[in-house]
């Protein structure tokens, strides 16, 4: 669904320090890692990607899964479902309006 929206996925795996992600998208200001989850589970790469200061591009992170819509600080949860409205999701100008849209949405 991310490759009919446009976006090029770049898939990343790291032994040193055990780090993978599934993939990474770009929205106006940030590089975004992008995770997909098949059962609700910890997500530490995520965690690591989003809290680490070797990492400045990256902002925020979105995880995909079977999850309700949600934001803890560090990044955002979609149900599968929606993912076909992450481009419009990602095309506002800051992490601010992406944090007020999916509030009033809820």
């Amino acid at each position: 669904m991310l490759v009919k929206q446009g976006y090029r996925l770049f898939y990343y795996n790291s032994d040193k320090p055990s780090l993978e992600m599934d993939f990474f998208i770009r929205d106006a200001d940030s590089l975004v890692p992008v995770e997909v989850k098949a059962k609700d589970g910890a997500t530490l790469s995520l965690n690591k990607l989003t809290e680490d200061v070797r990492y400045p591009d990256i902002k925020y992170g979105i995880k995909l899964g079977y999850k309700n819509i949600g934001y803890n600080g560090k990044f955002y949860t979609f149900p599968y479902f929606l993912t076909f409205l992450l481009k419009r999701f990602l095309s506002k100008k800051s992490l601010e309006e992406c944090h007020r849209s999916l509030t009033i949405s809820s």
